[in-house]
């Protein structure tokens, strides 16, 4: 009895000696599981917007002077190794219709693929149009073109098919506003590809996480007179997960552009102080729209989100913004804009997707220098524009087009400052 009960006993403290064991074992496993859980965290738009660690911007990868040739994988993932290595880590297109829109989330996976630490999400646009938008027969604004359904759908299997790319999806692109006289709709059309949008979330037919705007000038979302303030534009406020608005010193230099002109108690300043007044007066432009649009909807929904979907300011111009015009355009401009918006919006965590990252020639492809083809802050054949001269180091290595990244005006500040033009005298 004694040897058997000592044989027993020893049994027992085996088996209490192993069951702690495995059970630290077990602990030490659960601990680590929650620590890589933690670590690889999914990012969803709740985390990005409104974050300074997840600068944004808009893009475009069209390096021809016609969208008919589209940018290759190859190309775009050239771009986004740049992007990158500027520490943006968030991207806006504009339709799902052109091969683009594939491409460069095919590009993010395979850079992903390539390297564990290559992180960029996608804010992925679906164009919106009226009946009869870019054809020869009137635009009739009261009813939506059929190509919309076919562009939701679309923007609909691509946010399932790259959930851990696509965080944002926005229903049109400055579709409301009355100005964009070719195709724009009533804000009824919008609403209803959100609410859309909105039950398949809720039918799980898309993410939870994923979150739905409509991305538009600061007119269309109350920002400017009452007739865009309808009962649709309200319910359209609280359908959509967050504001995204669109402002543009830049143009109203020349459509309204008292805040640009320099005022006579300015008329003793040295030309580089004249032009500096006028950029603090853009930045003040640019807030000033922002707060029109956030007392609106915060008047419906004081606690709704609102972010910048678009600002910019272009390099160049030969037109409204040129050396005959409001004379807005050079780099130096573009820069202290540039600058000045992040600052002000990384401080006050509203994100902001610059106009653009890089010179798109389509855009105006009649006249080389047209605006359209200079907002970006990197040209075509890859030179950083003086926005960027700082971060230029960390492009060394990458190149696009087959050129390596260099600054603009051979790095000269000499020069550049040659090309800045004084605003107009009221």
């Amino acid at each position: 009895m004694r040897i058997s009960s000592h044989i027993s006993l020893s049994k027992i403290l085996k088996s209490i000696v192993l069951g702690v064991v495995l059970c630290a074992q077990f602990s030490c496993k659960s601990a680590h599981s929650r620590e890589v859980k933690t670590k690889y965290k999914e990012v969803t738009a709740k985390d990005i917007l409104g974050n300074p660690k997840y600068s944004a911007i808009c893009y475009g990868g069209y390096r021809q002077n016609s969208r008919d040739i589209q940018p290759t994988t190859e190309e775009v993932k050239e771009d986004l190794r740049i992007l990158s290595a500027l520490n943006i880590k968030v991207i806006r297109t504009y339709n799902v219709h052109l091969a683009e829109a594939s491409t460069v989330l095919k590009a993010i996976q395979e850079l992903k693929k390539e390297d564990a630490n290559f992180e960029m999400y996608v804010m992925l646009g679906a164009w919106i149009d009226c009946k009869n938008a870019w054809t020869n027969q009137e635009p009739n604004h009261f009813e939506e073109s059929e190509r919309n359904e076919v562009e939701i759908k679309e923007a609909v299997r691509l946010a399932n098919q790259y959930p851990d790319i696509i965080k944002i999806l926005a229903v049109g692109n400055e579709a409301m506003v009355k100005w964009a006289t070719s195709y724009f709709v009533q804000a009824n059309v919008i609403l209803k590809w959100v609410n859309h949008l909105q039950n398949l979330k809720k039918e799980n037919k898309l993410d939870q996480n994923l979150w739905i705007t409509s991305s538009d000038d600061f007119a269309s979302w109350g920002g400017l007179d009452e007739s865009y303030k309808t009962k649709d534009l309200e319910a359209l406020v609280n359908a959509v997960d967050y504001v995204s608005m669109h402002t543009y010193p830049y143009h109203n230099s020349h459509y309204n552009p008292n805040f640009w002109k320099v005022p006579a108690n300015e008329a003793s300043f040295s030309e580089i102080e004249k032009v500096n007044a006028a950029m603090n007066r853009s930045v003040e432009f640019a807030k000033n729209q922002y707060n029109t649009v956030k007392n609106y909807v915060r008047s419906i929904n004081p606690s709704k989100p609102i972010h910048i979907g678009e600002t910019g300011w272009a390099s160049n111009s030969d037109g409204f913004y040129g050396n005959e015009g409001s004379k807005a355009s050079d780099e130096y401009k573009q820069a202290s804009y540039y600058k000045a918006m992040r600052n002000w919006t990384d401080k006050e965590g509203i994100s902001c997707f610059f106009f653009e990252a890089f010179d798109e020639p389509w855009k105006d492809s009649g006249n080389p220098k047209g605006s359209e083809n200079h907002f970006g802050l990197i040209t075509v054949d890859g030179k950083v524009k003086f926005a960027l001269w700082e971060n230029s180091f960390s492009l060394k290595s990458l190149k696009r087009n087959g050129n390596s990244i260099v600054k603009t005006f051979n790095g000269s500040e000499e020069l550049l400052m040659k090309t800045v033009q004084i605003p107009p005298s009221h």
